[in-house]
């Protein structure tokens, strides 16, 4: 049985992206429809992730204090919508670093397996760029691409994993993810 979990990706999943990062509290601002998905989770048991690149700490663009605002304001909206945010994970290093957890590597997701001790087999996760999939899948995740953020473009470059599924937005995927859960 896999583990109530479901993994987000965050910029482009439950905020608007930006090519130019998000760089404060004030640029968050969450995608219509993904508090209440995130809701919805919470009051089906599940424990929400979330794994994001954050390399704009890695290249100086904004430091880790201003992460944490951006962080808690996600926080607060969430709760705030009756939802929850159990942990985020996160890479701070840029691009070109060596590090292991920037995906499309897959780091981040054995950190969140090991952390909550937890396999990570059949356990959805969200993204909206191939690099979100393709370090999911590494560990056996269900890979779910959703089409706000980059998803149009990921979706139209191709090469995705197989089996990844494909929804409009994180609400859909969320309504696909309990739906399954109640046959």
């Amino acid at each position: 049985m896999a583990h109530k979990i479901v993994i987000l990706d965050r910029d482009g999943v439950i905020n608007f992206d930006s090519a130019q990062f998000i760089k404060s509290p004030d640029e968050w601002k969450p995608i219509p429809g993904s508090v209440e998905a995130i809701a919805k989770l919470k009051q089906n048991g599940y424990r929400v992730v979330v794994a994001t690149n954050q390399s704009g700490v890695g290249r100086g663009l904004f430091d880790m204090d201003t992460l944490n605002k951006i962080h808690a304001k996600m926080h607060k909206t969430v709760v705030d919508g009756g939802g929850q945010i159990d942990a985020i994970f996160y890479c701070p290093h840029a691009a070109d670093s060596k590090c292991d957890c920037r995906k499309p590597k897959p780091g981040m997701f054995k950190r969140i397996s090991e952390t909550l001790n937890v396999e990570l087999n059949g356990v959805p996760a969200i993204g909206d760029s191939l690099r979100d999939l393709q370090a999911c899948v590494v560990l056996g995740c269900q890979p779910m691409l959703v089409r706000t953020g980059k998803g149009e473009k990921t979706k139209a470059d191709g090469n995705l994993p197989d089996g990844t599924l494909e929804f409009a937005d994180l609400a859909a995927a969320v309504e696909h993810i309990l739906g399954k859960a109640k046959k």
